[in-house]
Protein backbone atom coordinates (compact mmCIF):
# COMPACT_ATOMS: atom_id res chain seq x y z
CA UNK A 1 0.00 0.00 0.00
CA UNK A 2 1.03 3.57 -0.90
CA UNK A 3 -0.33 7.09 -0.99
CA UNK A 4 -0.42 7.00 -4.84
CA UNK A 5 -1.91 3.20 -4.85
CA UNK A 6 -4.78 3.73 -2.24
CA UNK A 7 -6.19 7.03 -4.36
CA UNK A 8 -6.32 4.89 -7.64
CA UNK A 9 -9.47 3.90 -8.74
CA UNK A 10 -9.50 1.16 -11.44
CA UNK A 11 -11.28 2.13 -14.60
CA UNK A 12 -12.02 -2.08 -15.43
CA UNK A 13 -15.75 -2.36 -14.31
CA UNK A 14 -16.64 -4.37 -11.13
CA UNK A 15 -19.05 -5.99 -12.75
CA UNK A 16 -17.98 -7.22 -16.05
CA UNK A 17 -20.89 -8.67 -17.21
CA UNK A 18 -22.90 -5.29 -16.63
CA UNK A 19 -22.33 -2.81 -19.76
CA UNK A 20 -22.30 0.81 -18.58
CA UNK A 21 -24.83 3.00 -20.88
CA UNK A 22 -23.36 4.38 -24.01
CA UNK A 23 -22.45 8.15 -24.27
CA UNK A 24 -25.78 10.10 -26.44
CA UNK A 25 -24.19 11.61 -29.07
CA UNK A 26 -24.77 15.54 -28.91
CA UNK A 27 -24.46 17.91 -31.79
CA UNK A 28 -22.71 20.20 -29.51
CA UNK A 29 -19.80 18.17 -29.01
CA UNK A 30 -18.58 18.76 -32.52
CA UNK A 31 -17.68 22.70 -31.48
CA UNK A 32 -16.30 22.00 -28.45
CA UNK A 33 -13.35 20.28 -29.99
CA UNK A 34 -11.13 16.57 -28.97
CA UNK A 35 -12.01 14.94 -25.36
CA UNK A 36 -8.80 15.63 -22.93
CA UNK A 37 -8.09 12.72 -20.50
CA UNK A 38 -9.37 14.96 -17.88
CA UNK A 39 -13.06 15.34 -19.77
CA UNK A 40 -12.47 11.68 -20.30
CA UNK A 41 -12.17 10.96 -16.50
CA UNK A 42 -15.11 13.37 -15.71
CA UNK A 43 -17.38 10.97 -17.57
CA UNK A 44 -20.41 10.15 -15.53
CA UNK A 45 -20.20 6.83 -14.15
CA UNK A 46 -23.81 4.89 -13.52
CA UNK A 47 -24.37 5.47 -10.02
CA UNK A 48 -24.76 1.73 -9.46
CA UNK A 49 -21.17 1.18 -10.38
CA UNK A 50 -19.80 3.84 -8.36
CA UNK A 51 -21.22 2.31 -5.34
CA UNK A 52 -20.01 -1.03 -6.34
CA UNK A 53 -16.43 0.68 -6.47
CA UNK A 54 -16.68 2.44 -3.27
CA UNK A 55 -16.93 -0.96 -1.97
CA UNK A 56 -14.09 -2.23 -3.78
CA UNK A 57 -12.13 0.90 -2.53
CA UNK A 58 -13.34 0.50 1.06
CA UNK A 59 -12.73 -3.29 0.98
CA UNK A 60 -8.74 -2.98 -0.32
CA UNK A 61 -7.77 0.05 0.92
CA UNK A 62 -10.19 0.56 4.02
CA UNK A 63 -11.21 -1.99 5.88
CA UNK A 64 -9.41 -5.14 6.23
CA UNK A 65 -12.55 -7.78 6.21
CA UNK A 66 -11.72 -10.57 3.85
CA UNK A 67 -15.22 -11.82 5.33
CA UNK A 68 -17.03 -12.90 2.45
CA UNK A 69 -20.15 -14.18 4.14
CA UNK A 70 -23.03 -12.56 1.82
CA UNK A 71 -22.35 -15.21 -0.81
CA UNK A 72 -23.72 -15.59 -4.48
CA UNK A 73 -23.50 -18.50 -6.69
CA UNK A 74 -23.80 -18.73 -11.05
CA UNK A 75 -23.21 -22.50 -10.50
CA UNK A 76 -22.82 -24.97 -8.04
CA UNK A 77 -19.80 -23.73 -5.74
CA UNK A 78 -16.99 -26.15 -4.74
CA UNK A 79 -18.35 -27.23 -0.99
CA UNK A 80 -15.95 -28.67 1.46
CA UNK A 81 -16.31 -30.25 5.35
CA UNK A 82 -13.81 -28.67 7.53
CA UNK A 83 -13.00 -30.01 11.58
CA UNK A 84 -14.61 -32.42 13.32
CA UNK A 85 -18.46 -30.43 13.70
CA UNK A 86 -17.72 -30.90 9.35
CA UNK A 87 -18.20 -26.92 9.17
CA UNK A 88 -18.86 -26.17 5.93
CA UNK A 89 -16.84 -24.19 3.43
CA UNK A 90 -18.28 -22.70 0.60
CA UNK A 91 -16.38 -21.04 -2.71
CA UNK A 92 -18.67 -18.90 -4.48
CA UNK A 93 -19.04 -18.93 -7.65
CA UNK A 94 -20.02 -15.34 -8.38
CA UNK A 95 -19.22 -11.82 -7.31
CA UNK A 96 -19.80 -12.34 -3.12
CA UNK A 97 -19.06 -9.65 -0.56
CA UNK A 98 -18.40 -8.63 3.03
CA UNK A 99 -21.61 -7.64 5.23
CA UNK A 100 -19.45 -5.48 7.12
CA UNK A 101 -18.63 -2.62 4.03
CA UNK A 102 -21.78 -3.84 2.27
CA UNK A 103 -24.80 -3.61 4.51
CA UNK A 104 -23.06 0.38 5.70
CA UNK A 105 -23.11 1.24 1.94
CA UNK A 106 -26.88 0.31 1.05
CA UNK A 107 -27.68 1.86 4.43
CA UNK A 108 -26.18 5.26 3.14
CA UNK A 109 -27.92 4.61 -0.83
CA UNK A 110 -31.40 4.16 1.25
CA UNK A 111 -30.78 6.35 3.90
CA UNK A 112 -31.52 4.43 6.77
CA UNK A 113 -30.07 3.37 10.11
CA UNK A 114 -27.51 0.57 10.63
CA UNK A 115 -25.91 -0.80 13.99
CA UNK A 116 -22.35 -2.16 14.07
CA UNK A 117 -22.00 -4.70 17.32
CA UNK A 118 -18.64 -6.15 18.51
CA UNK A 119 -15.86 -5.63 20.91
CA UNK A 120 -13.93 -2.95 20.98
CA UNK A 121 -11.33 -1.86 18.27
CA UNK A 122 -12.67 -3.74 15.37
CA UNK A 123 -13.62 -0.85 13.16
CA UNK A 124 -17.18 -0.13 13.72
CA UNK A 125 -16.46 3.83 14.36
CA UNK A 126 -13.51 3.27 11.08
CA UNK A 127 -16.47 2.06 9.12
CA UNK A 128 -19.39 4.88 9.95
CA UNK A 129 -16.57 7.20 9.09
CA UNK A 130 -16.10 6.46 6.01
CA UNK A 131 -19.66 6.80 5.58
CA UNK A 132 -19.67 10.29 6.36
CA UNK A 133 -16.76 10.92 4.06
CA UNK A 134 -18.17 8.94 1.20
CA UNK A 135 -21.17 11.39 1.55
CA UNK A 136 -18.93 14.42 0.86
CA UNK A 137 -17.92 15.66 4.12
CA UNK A 138 -14.19 15.82 5.50
CA UNK A 139 -12.94 13.12 7.96
CA UNK A 140 -12.56 16.10 10.68
CA UNK A 141 -15.83 17.41 10.11
CA UNK A 142 -17.52 13.57 10.18
CA UNK A 143 -15.35 13.36 13.53
CA UNK A 144 -16.87 16.81 15.00
CA UNK A 145 -20.19 16.02 14.39
CA UNK A 146 -19.81 12.29 15.80
CA UNK A 147 -22.13 11.78 18.94
CA UNK A 148 -20.17 9.82 21.76
CA UNK A 149 -22.57 8.00 24.41
CA UNK A 150 -21.79 8.36 28.01
CA UNK A 151 -24.01 7.78 31.18
CA UNK A 152 -24.15 12.04 31.42
CA UNK A 153 -25.67 13.08 28.23
CA UNK A 154 -28.31 14.81 28.70
CA UNK A 155 -31.09 16.27 25.64
CA UNK A 156 -28.98 19.39 25.80
CA UNK A 157 -26.01 17.91 25.08
CA UNK A 158 -27.56 16.16 21.99
CA UNK A 159 -29.96 18.44 20.58
CA UNK A 160 -28.55 22.08 21.67
CA UNK A 161 -29.44 24.73 24.22
CA UNK A 162 -31.61 27.32 24.32
CA UNK A 163 -30.05 30.80 24.03
CA UNK A 164 -29.23 32.76 27.44
CA UNK A 165 -30.17 35.95 26.99
CA UNK A 166 -33.80 34.62 25.03
CA UNK A 167 -34.21 32.85 28.36
CA UNK A 168 -34.13 36.14 30.40
CA UNK A 169 -36.29 38.51 27.86
CA UNK A 170 -39.22 35.77 27.09
CA UNK A 171 -42.28 35.80 28.44
CA UNK A 172 -43.21 32.55 27.03
CA UNK A 173 -41.31 29.38 26.09
CA UNK A 174 -42.22 30.04 21.87
CA UNK A 175 -39.56 33.07 22.22
CA UNK A 176 -36.63 31.30 23.52
CA UNK A 177 -34.52 30.24 20.05
CA UNK A 178 -32.02 27.41 20.42
CA UNK A 179 -28.71 26.81 18.96
CA UNK A 180 -29.47 23.09 17.82
CA UNK A 181 -26.14 21.35 17.31
CA UNK A 182 -24.61 21.07 13.85
CA UNK A 183 -24.49 17.40 13.51
CA UNK A 184 -28.67 17.50 13.25
CA UNK A 185 -28.52 18.98 9.29
CA UNK A 186 -26.19 16.55 8.24
CA UNK A 187 -26.82 13.69 6.08
CA UNK A 188 -25.12 11.07 7.87
CA UNK A 189 -25.03 10.60 11.69
CA UNK A 190 -23.31 8.74 13.84
CA UNK A 191 -24.02 7.94 17.73
CA UNK A 192 -20.94 5.92 18.97
CA UNK A 193 -21.91 3.35 21.75
CA UNK A 194 -25.28 4.20 21.74
CA UNK A 195 -26.44 1.69 24.83
CA UNK A 196 -24.54 4.50 27.05
CA UNK A 197 -27.00 7.33 26.67
CA UNK A 198 -29.43 7.30 29.43
CA UNK A 199 -32.84 6.78 28.96
CA UNK A 200 -34.59 10.05 28.78
CA UNK A 201 -32.00 11.56 26.45
CA UNK A 202 -32.92 8.25 24.29
CA UNK A 203 -36.69 9.07 24.24
CA UNK A 204 -35.44 12.42 22.38
CA UNK A 205 -33.02 10.29 19.91
CA UNK A 206 -36.02 8.34 19.15
CA UNK A 207 -38.34 11.68 17.81
CA UNK A 208 -35.07 12.15 16.11
CA UNK A 209 -34.11 9.05 14.63
CA UNK A 210 -37.94 7.64 14.16
CA UNK A 211 -39.71 11.04 12.95
CA UNK A 212 -37.15 13.42 11.31
CA UNK A 213 -37.40 15.98 14.08
CA UNK A 214 -36.10 17.48 17.59
CA UNK A 215 -37.74 19.46 20.25
CA UNK A 216 -36.45 21.68 22.89
CA UNK A 217 -37.90 24.11 24.76
CA UNK A 218 -40.63 24.26 22.36
CA UNK A 219 -39.00 24.85 19.50
CA UNK A 220 -38.96 22.53 16.43
CA UNK A 221 -35.94 21.29 14.15
CA UNK A 222 -36.77 19.46 11.09
CA UNK A 223 -33.84 16.98 10.30
CA UNK A 224 -33.31 16.22 6.78
CA UNK A 225 -33.11 12.60 5.62
CA UNK A 226 -30.12 11.18 6.67
CA UNK A 227 -28.46 7.56 6.77
CA UNK A 228 -27.31 6.74 10.98
CA UNK A 229 -24.72 4.34 11.90
CA UNK A 230 -24.95 3.50 15.52
CA UNK A 231 -22.44 1.61 17.42
CA UNK A 232 -22.68 -1.27 20.84
CA UNK A 233 -19.86 -3.16 21.95
CA UNK A 234 -22.75 -5.39 22.82
CA UNK A 235 -26.46 -5.20 21.87
CA UNK A 236 -27.57 -7.90 24.36
CA UNK A 237 -27.54 -6.26 27.25
CA UNK A 238 -24.40 -4.19 27.85
CA UNK A 239 -23.84 -1.17 27.99
CA UNK A 240 -24.47 1.36 30.95
CA UNK A 241 -28.42 1.63 29.87
CA UNK A 242 -31.17 -0.79 28.33
CA UNK A 243 -31.71 0.60 25.40
CA UNK A 244 -35.61 0.98 25.02
CA UNK A 245 -37.11 -1.21 22.75
CA UNK A 246 -38.74 1.54 20.66
CA UNK A 247 -35.39 3.09 19.64
CA UNK A 248 -33.96 -0.33 18.99
CA UNK A 249 -37.03 -1.26 16.91
CA UNK A 250 -35.91 1.85 14.95
CA UNK A 251 -32.87 0.32 13.90
CA UNK A 252 -33.35 -1.59 10.04
CA UNK A 253 -29.86 -3.30 10.11
CA UNK A 254 -27.66 -4.95 12.58
CA UNK A 255 -23.98 -5.73 11.27
CA UNK A 256 -21.71 -7.56 13.32
CA UNK A 257 -18.12 -6.95 13.07
CA UNK A 258 -16.03 -10.42 12.75
CA UNK A 259 -12.32 -10.44 14.05
CA UNK A 260 -9.49 -9.26 12.58
CA UNK A 261 -7.57 -11.85 10.04
CA UNK A 262 -3.60 -12.11 11.37
CA UNK A 263 -2.52 -13.28 8.04
CA UNK A 264 -3.63 -9.22 6.77
CA UNK A 265 -0.86 -7.74 8.94
CA UNK A 266 1.17 -6.24 7.03
CA UNK A 267 -1.24 -4.17 5.67
CA UNK A 268 -1.48 -2.64 9.11
CA UNK A 269 2.10 -2.25 9.03
CA UNK A 270 2.10 -0.70 5.59
CA UNK A 271 -0.47 2.19 7.22
CA UNK A 272 1.91 3.15 10.18
CA UNK A 273 5.37 3.59 8.41
CA UNK A 274 3.33 5.34 5.30
CA UNK A 275 1.42 7.55 7.75
CA UNK A 276 -1.44 6.59 6.05
CA UNK A 277 -5.27 6.75 7.59
CA UNK A 278 -7.72 5.75 4.89
CA UNK A 279 -10.29 8.29 5.30
CA UNK A 280 -8.00 10.82 4.43
CA UNK A 281 -7.38 9.87 0.91
CA UNK A 282 -10.84 8.81 -0.30
CA UNK A 283 -10.47 9.23 -3.94
CA UNK A 284 -12.90 12.52 -4.92
CA UNK A 285 -14.62 10.20 -7.80
CA UNK A 286 -16.10 8.02 -5.07
CA UNK A 287 -17.93 11.12 -3.00
CA UNK A 288 -22.21 11.36 -3.65
CA UNK A 289 -23.44 14.72 -3.35
CA UNK A 290 -26.59 15.35 -1.93
CA UNK A 291 -28.11 15.20 -5.80
CA UNK A 292 -26.77 11.29 -6.38
CA UNK A 293 -28.41 10.11 -3.04
CA UNK A 294 -31.20 11.32 -3.86
CA UNK A 295 -31.08 9.77 -7.50
CA UNK A 296 -30.14 6.39 -6.13
CA UNK A 297 -32.94 6.41 -3.80
CA UNK A 298 -35.29 7.04 -7.03
CA UNK A 299 -33.31 4.35 -8.79
CA UNK A 300 -33.61 2.02 -5.83
CA UNK A 301 -37.54 2.24 -5.56
CA UNK A 302 -37.54 1.33 -9.35
CA UNK A 303 -36.40 -2.00 -9.25
CA UNK A 304 -39.27 -4.52 -10.03
CA UNK A 305 -40.10 -6.96 -7.46
CA UNK A 306 -40.87 -10.16 -8.86
CA UNK A 307 -44.57 -11.80 -7.59
CA UNK A 308 -42.69 -15.13 -6.88
CA UNK A 309 -40.04 -13.91 -5.05
CA UNK A 310 -42.56 -11.71 -3.31
CA UNK A 311 -45.23 -14.75 -2.45
CA UNK A 312 -41.99 -16.51 -0.90
CA UNK A 313 -41.55 -13.45 1.87
CA UNK A 314 -45.17 -14.08 2.40
CA UNK A 315 -44.83 -17.49 3.43
CA UNK A 316 -41.48 -17.27 5.42
CA UNK A 317 -43.20 -14.00 7.54
CA UNK A 318 -46.58 -16.09 7.59
CA UNK A 319 -44.64 -19.21 9.38
CA UNK A 320 -43.90 -17.04 13.42
CA UNK A 321 -46.25 -14.95 14.74
CA UNK A 322 -49.36 -17.90 15.05
CA UNK A 323 -50.00 -18.88 18.78
CA UNK A 324 -53.22 -21.04 19.26
CA UNK A 325 -53.56 -21.15 22.91
CA UNK A 326 -52.98 -17.46 23.75
CA UNK A 327 -56.86 -17.10 22.41
CA UNK A 328 -59.87 -18.46 21.63
CA UNK A 329 -60.88 -15.40 18.58
CA UNK A 330 -59.05 -16.32 15.70
CA UNK A 331 -57.88 -12.94 15.02
CA UNK A 332 -55.88 -12.98 18.42
CA UNK A 333 -54.38 -15.99 18.19
CA UNK A 334 -50.45 -14.61 18.39
CA UNK A 335 -47.70 -14.72 20.24
CA UNK A 336 -48.38 -10.63 20.70
CA UNK A 337 -51.53 -10.93 22.84
CA UNK A 338 -49.37 -13.68 25.04
CA UNK A 339 -46.76 -11.12 25.23
CA UNK A 340 -49.50 -8.16 25.86
CA UNK A 341 -50.72 -10.60 28.52
CA UNK A 342 -47.62 -11.27 30.67
CA UNK A 343 -48.56 -15.29 29.36
CA UNK A 344 -45.66 -17.27 30.62
CA UNK A 345 -44.12 -18.50 27.69
CA UNK A 346 -43.29 -22.10 29.35
CA UNK A 347 -46.80 -22.80 30.27
CA UNK A 348 -48.00 -21.49 26.44
CA UNK A 349 -45.41 -23.86 24.80
CA UNK A 350 -46.07 -26.41 26.96
CA UNK A 351 -50.19 -26.22 26.06
CA UNK A 352 -48.89 -26.79 21.60
CA UNK A 353 -49.21 -30.49 21.76
CA UNK A 354 -50.77 -30.52 18.65
CA UNK A 355 -48.35 -29.63 16.13
CA UNK A 356 -44.63 -31.30 15.52
CA UNK A 357 -42.65 -28.47 17.49
CA UNK A 358 -39.46 -30.08 16.05
CA UNK A 359 -39.92 -29.22 12.15
CA UNK A 360 -43.16 -25.84 12.71
CA UNK A 361 -40.84 -23.22 12.02
CA UNK A 362 -42.71 -21.14 14.19
CA UNK A 363 -42.64 -23.35 17.52
CA UNK A 364 -38.22 -21.34 16.94
CA UNK A 365 -39.31 -18.02 17.72
CA UNK A 366 -40.84 -15.81 20.75
CA UNK A 367 -42.74 -13.55 17.92
CA UNK A 368 -43.52 -12.95 14.68
CA UNK A 369 -42.12 -10.54 11.83
CA UNK A 370 -43.79 -6.65 12.51
CA UNK A 371 -44.55 -4.33 9.30
CA UNK A 372 -41.60 -2.01 9.38
CA UNK A 373 -39.30 -5.00 9.38
CA UNK A 374 -40.97 -6.44 6.45
CA UNK A 375 -40.74 -3.31 4.74
CA UNK A 376 -37.27 -2.60 5.85
CA UNK A 377 -36.93 -6.57 4.25
CA UNK A 378 -38.44 -5.05 0.93
CA UNK A 379 -36.01 -1.85 0.85
CA UNK A 380 -33.01 -3.73 1.25
CA UNK A 381 -33.49 -6.48 -1.32
CA UNK A 382 -34.15 -3.70 -3.68
CA UNK A 383 -31.01 -2.13 -2.59
CA UNK A 384 -28.65 -5.03 -3.04
CA UNK A 385 -30.66 -6.09 -6.66
CA UNK A 386 -29.41 -2.71 -7.59
CA UNK A 387 -25.53 -2.74 -6.06
CA UNK A 388 -25.61 -5.82 -7.91
CA UNK A 389 -26.44 -4.00 -11.29
CA UNK A 390 -29.93 -5.65 -11.82
CA UNK A 391 -33.39 -4.64 -12.67
CA UNK A 392 -35.20 -6.74 -10.38
CA UNK A 393 -34.79 -8.26 -7.10
CA UNK A 394 -33.70 -12.06 -6.93
CA UNK A 395 -34.71 -14.47 -4.37
CA UNK A 396 -30.99 -14.64 -3.23
CA UNK A 397 -30.70 -10.99 -2.72
CA UNK A 398 -33.54 -11.67 0.00
CA UNK A 399 -31.69 -14.59 1.19
CA UNK A 400 -29.01 -12.36 2.55
CA UNK A 401 -29.96 -9.48 3.64
CA UNK A 402 -33.50 -10.90 5.60
CA UNK A 403 -30.72 -12.06 8.53
CA UNK A 404 -29.27 -8.43 9.06
CA UNK A 405 -32.68 -6.84 8.83
CA UNK A 406 -34.63 -9.53 11.22
CA UNK A 407 -30.96 -9.89 13.16
CA UNK A 408 -32.59 -8.56 17.10
CA UNK A 409 -36.13 -8.78 15.53
CA UNK A 410 -36.97 -12.08 15.05
CA UNK A 411 -36.09 -14.04 18.79
CA UNK A 412 -35.23 -17.35 18.67
CA UNK A 413 -37.12 -19.75 21.78
CA UNK A 414 -33.45 -21.34 22.73
CA UNK A 415 -35.92 -23.69 24.93
CA UNK A 416 -37.56 -25.05 21.97
CA UNK A 417 -36.89 -28.58 20.74
CA UNK A 418 -34.93 -28.13 17.93
CA UNK A 419 -32.45 -26.39 19.59
CA UNK A 420 -31.54 -29.28 21.98
CA UNK A 421 -29.92 -31.19 18.53
CA UNK A 422 -26.39 -31.36 18.78
CA UNK A 423 -26.18 -30.17 15.09
CA UNK A 424 -28.03 -27.12 16.28
CA UNK A 425 -25.59 -25.84 19.18
CA UNK A 426 -24.12 -23.62 17.00
CA UNK A 427 -27.21 -21.77 15.91
CA UNK A 428 -27.95 -20.67 19.43
CA UNK A 429 -25.76 -18.06 18.89
CA UNK A 430 -24.53 -17.72 15.52
CA UNK A 431 -28.42 -15.44 14.66
CA UNK A 432 -27.36 -14.85 10.65
CA UNK A 433 -27.09 -18.74 9.84
CA UNK A 434 -30.08 -19.59 11.65
CA UNK A 435 -31.73 -16.59 10.27
CA UNK A 436 -31.04 -18.04 6.55
CA UNK A 437 -31.65 -21.55 7.54
CA UNK A 438 -35.20 -20.61 8.45
CA UNK A 439 -35.93 -18.74 5.00
CA UNK A 440 -34.25 -21.76 3.23
CA UNK A 441 -36.57 -24.02 5.21
CA UNK A 442 -39.58 -21.95 4.28
CA UNK A 443 -39.06 -21.97 0.94
CA UNK A 444 -38.33 -25.60 0.71
CA UNK A 445 -41.63 -26.02 2.33
CA UNK A 446 -43.45 -23.48 -0.09
CA UNK A 447 -41.96 -25.53 -3.14
CA UNK A 448 -42.84 -28.78 -1.80
CA UNK A 449 -46.28 -27.43 -1.66
CA UNK A 450 -46.21 -26.61 -5.07
CA UNK A 451 -47.85 -22.79 -3.58
CA UNK A 452 -46.66 -21.40 -7.42
CA UNK A 453 -49.28 -22.92 -9.47
CA UNK A 454 -51.79 -24.08 -6.81
CA UNK A 455 -52.75 -20.71 -4.44
CA UNK A 456 -56.31 -21.16 -4.28
CA UNK A 457 -55.90 -18.02 -1.66
CA UNK A 458 -53.78 -16.40 -4.05
CA UNK A 459 -56.13 -16.33 -6.89
CA UNK A 460 -58.91 -15.44 -5.02
CA UNK A 461 -57.58 -12.28 -3.83
CA UNK A 462 -56.14 -11.26 -6.99
CA UNK A 463 -59.79 -11.36 -8.05
CA UNK A 464 -60.82 -8.86 -5.80
CA UNK A 465 -57.76 -6.82 -6.47
CA UNK A 466 -59.91 -6.49 -9.74
CA UNK A 467 -62.40 -3.78 -8.35
CA UNK A 468 -66.22 -4.63 -7.66
CA UNK A 469 -67.40 -2.48 -9.60
CA UNK A 470 -69.86 -4.09 -12.43
CA UNK A 471 -70.57 -7.29 -10.29
CA UNK A 472 -73.89 -8.54 -10.37
CA UNK A 473 -75.12 -10.33 -7.57
CA UNK A 474 -74.91 -13.77 -9.14
CA UNK A 475 -71.26 -13.37 -9.45
CA UNK A 476 -70.74 -12.08 -6.26
CA UNK A 477 -72.56 -15.24 -4.50
CA UNK A 478 -70.88 -17.54 -6.51
CA UNK A 479 -67.47 -16.02 -5.40
CA UNK A 480 -68.81 -16.18 -1.97
CA UNK A 481 -69.59 -19.95 -2.51
CA UNK A 482 -65.98 -20.62 -3.56
CA UNK A 483 -64.63 -18.71 -0.14
CA UNK A 484 -66.50 -20.99 1.60
CA UNK A 485 -65.51 -23.74 0.00
CA UNK A 486 -61.72 -22.38 0.31
CA UNK A 487 -62.52 -22.75 4.07
CA UNK A 488 -63.89 -25.33 3.94
CA UNK A 489 -60.71 -27.50 2.59
CA UNK A 490 -57.95 -25.86 4.23
CA UNK A 491 -60.44 -26.63 7.76
CA UNK A 492 -60.02 -30.44 6.61
CA UNK A 493 -56.47 -30.22 7.62
CA UNK A 494 -57.02 -30.24 11.53
CA UNK A 495 -54.37 -28.89 12.81
CA UNK A 496 -53.34 -24.89 12.12
CA UNK A 497 -50.35 -23.81 10.90
CA UNK A 498 -49.03 -20.09 10.66
CA UNK A 499 -49.82 -19.91 6.56
CA UNK A 500 -52.83 -21.43 7.06
CA UNK A 501 -53.90 -19.01 9.46
CA UNK A 502 -53.07 -16.01 7.86
CA UNK A 503 -54.81 -17.64 4.90
CA UNK A 504 -58.08 -18.04 6.79
CA UNK A 505 -57.83 -14.58 7.65
CA UNK A 506 -57.44 -13.62 4.64
CA UNK A 507 -60.64 -15.43 3.32
CA UNK A 508 -62.78 -13.99 6.00
CA UNK A 509 -61.88 -10.45 5.12
CA UNK A 510 -62.55 -11.20 1.61
CA UNK A 511 -65.92 -12.66 2.63
CA UNK A 512 -66.52 -9.56 4.56
CA UNK A 513 -66.29 -7.33 1.51
CA UNK A 514 -68.47 -9.42 -0.65
CA UNK A 515 -71.17 -10.15 1.78
CA UNK A 516 -71.47 -5.87 2.51
CA UNK A 517 -71.12 -5.60 -1.44
CA UNK A 518 -73.73 -8.11 -1.82
CA UNK A 519 -76.24 -6.17 0.81
CA UNK A 520 -75.50 -2.94 -0.55
CA UNK A 521 -76.99 -4.50 -4.23
CA UNK A 522 -79.69 -5.87 -3.04
CA UNK A 523 -80.26 -2.79 -1.03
Amino acid sequence: MSKDSIRHVSSAPTAPSKKLPAARFDIADLYQGPFTPEQAQAAPTELDEKLRQAYFWVINNAIISPHYDVEFNHEPPVVLAIGDRKSLLELPTAQSYSSFVLMPLLTLALQRKCLFIGGPGRGKTASALLMGVLAGYTPHDVKRAMQHGHPQMTVADLLGNPLPADLLKAENLGEIRVSWRRWLGMRVKIIDEYNRIPTRTQSALLTLMGDGYAELMDQIYESPPSAWYLTANDDAGGGTYQVIDALKDRIDVIVQALPFNPRFLPMLLARIEDNIKPEQWLPKSLVFNEAELEQMRESIRGIHFPPPVLRRIEYFASQFELCEAAAEQLEYKGKDTARLAGTDWAWLTAQDTGRDRTKDLGCQTRNGVSVRNLMTLLEYSKALAFFRGNTEVALDDVRQVLPFVLYDKLKPDLDAPIFQKPNYAGLRSDRISWLRMLFDQACAEFEQSNLDRDDAVGALLAQIHLGLDGLSANEVQKRLTQIERTIANLAASKKLYGPIHDDLLALKYLHQRYRNYLNWLRA
